[in-house]
């Protein structure tokens, strides 16, 4: 998996990280009980602090997307619960929709855009 990071971004690097690891197991890209590169493998791979790695690892083990295994490293490992996950999924919908409504953005337009963009993960 090619992980890249926008330096001029204003995301942080680590939720960057997280991003594309999420991206990538929901498009098939990575999938469930793959290993991922070491902290120290990906770090020096993309050119950042080890310990930005470790955040985004950690926030990935939290939202329960990987499990940190002491011989395996991190590993894909998907825990997470729909109802929590989809409540998590309203909330930020909210905001991207009141957005898209001040900016005249269409019903039928997100929803053209919403299933544009799940074709990918189907």
């Amino acid at each position: 998996m090619l992980i890249e990071v926008d330096f001029n971004s204003e995301e942080a690097i680590y939720v960057q990280l997280c991003n594309q690891i999420i991206m990538g197991i929901a498009t098939s890209v990575i999938q469930e009980g793959d290993s991922l590169p070491s902290v120290r493998q990906l770090a020096d791979r993309i050119g950042v602090n080890m310990h930005t790695v470790n955040k985004a690892y950690s926030v990935l083990k939290r939202e329960g997307y990987i499990s940190l295994d002491k011989r395996r490293g991190a590993v894909i490992a998907l825990d997470i619960d729909k109802m929590e996950e989809l409540e998590e999924m309203r909330r930020q919908l909210k905001i991207v929709l009141a957005r898209g409504c001040c900016k005249n953005i269409s019903r039928r337009e997100v929803h053209e855009l919403v299933d544009e963009i799940f074709d990918d993960y189907e």
